[in-house]
């Protein structure tokens, strides 16, 4: 349906076709499409199920309206059509059901607009407007500007070092500013807050690929990603806990694969254990951006992952977060410590702004939106030239050690009794 990519071939299609439940629908229908120039006899009669079984059989259009109004499910039956509905179709539902968890819903499972009936000539007409604005803009695969796919992985180095929020503003800065087609892909299935970080409802399109891999096409990806914005898609989970998902790595391969073919950018917010489970992940990744907190544990932790990244990933340049970082006296850990313990500099340093978190948590918003004329602003957007540019940044160089003797704190630990004697 309406995936942010064109299908092949669209340009035979026909543009428009509809599928209503009743007359008064169809003349209603039939009168605006004449205005765009479209034939009136592509209003068919038969709803939401003879929709499926036409399109089963038949090119789909560019734009199809389908009336939901005889649908006893009619999230399944939208379902049922994304089968059978090929990719860049901009899909219109319309029902008598007001309910805004419904709508969500279908929003969701990849329709553009969902409208209320009865609806007026007015409401149809800016459906239709829409729909056309998407279908006339710019494709990730369209030779005018087609530019080379560019895959970001972005890893926290401990739990709670803010790697979502960084990788969800990373990926609304490369579609809203950068102006790539751009999916964010959130790869913690049962506690995961990509989606929640946009303000949208996850849907069941990555636990689906998990359990069925052989399912994964550019289809699948099109009815299963959310859309937060006109360039921006999200694929995410909230699997029940008490489910585990059993896989060998190869749908999360397959889905990097279509969203390759479909996006001009894709963000990987990759949990660190996965590096362990799934190493293939980092494979085909330009850009690696590693969020750290200046601690003792991620600093230990951060010399763990650039040594697996150099040794797995050494395709990948490497671009180094200092996130929440505070005043030089509310660090565990200095900068200077830091740097050399890792054995390279900090690339970008985000200072602690936790009301502007909250502010963005409350919005629903990504980080880089919200802070707008703050001081996150800045470094927000020089992580994202740094991520979509192609020169090269500090290579990591982390060698095996001692940790306390990296940092100097070997000394520092051994002079703490004889002060506490001292005193």
């Amino acid at each position: 349906m309406n995936a942010p990519f064109q299908a092949r071939g669209a340009t035979l299609r026909d543009p428009f076709t509809a599928f209503v439940c009743d007359e008064d629908t169809g003349d209603l229908i039939r009168s605006v499409a004449v205005e765009h120039g479209w034939l009136p006899d592509k209003v068919n009669q038969g709803g939401l199920r003879n929709a499926v079984q036409t399109l089963s059989v038949s090119a789909s259009p560019n734009i199809l309206f389908v009336d939901l109004s005889e649908s006893m499910d009619p999230l399944a039956d939208i379902n049922s059509l994304a089968e059978v509905c090929e990719p860049g179709t901009v899909v219109i539902a319309a029902g008598k059901v007001n309910d805004v968890r419904l709508y969500r819903d279908l929003v969701a499972s990849g329709i553009q607009d969902y409208l209320l009936k009865p609806f007026t000539a007015d409401q149809l007409r800016g459906a239709f407007a829409n729909a056309q604005m998407i279908i006339s803009g710019p494709r990730g695969n369209d030779p005018a500007v087609e530019r080379p796919h560019l895959m970001a992985t972005v890893i926290g180095a401990r739990g709670g070092v803010g790697a979502t929020s960084v990788a969800s503003s990373l990926a609304w800065l490369m579609g809203e500013k950068a102006g790539r087609t751009t999916a964010f892909l959130d790869l913690d299935v049962h506690f995961g807050t990509g989606a929640l970080s946009l303000d949208l409802e996850p849907g069941r399109g990555l636990t689906d690929a998990i359990e069925n891999p052989s399912r994964i096409d550019g289809l699948f990806i099109e009815r299963a990603m959310v859309r937060a914005t006109e360039k921006l898609s999200v694929l995410s989970a909230e699997a029940p806990i008490n489910q585990p998902m059993l896989t060998d790595g190869s749908a999360f391969f397959q889905l990097q694969e279509e969203m390759r073919n479909g996006f001009e950018a894709t963000v990987l917010d990759l949990p660190r254990q996965m590096l362990v489970q799934h190493p293939h992940l980092v494979s085909d990744t330009q850009v690696t951006v590693l969020v750290v907190e200046l601690t003792l544990a991620a600093t230990r932790d951060a010399i763990r992952i650039l040594a697996w990244l150099k040794a797995n990933a050494p395709q990948s340049r490497v671009i180094v977060v200092a996130n929440k970082v505070q005043a030089p006296a509310m660090q565990e850990v200095s900068r200077k410590d830091f740097e050399s313990s890792i054995e390279r500099g900090i690339d970008i340093m985000l200072p602690y702004d936790p009301k502007l978190a909250a502010q963005a948590a409350k919005l629903g918003q990504p980080l880089a939106k919200v802070a707008t004329g703050a001081k996150l602003a800045q470094p927000l957007a020089e992580l994202a030239r740094m991520a979509t540019s192609t020169g090269d940044v500090s290579e990591a160089a982390a060698a095996p050690g001692s940790l306390l003797e990296k940092l100097g704190l070997k000394t520092l630990l051994a002079k703490k009794p004889a002060e506490k004697q001292a005193a």
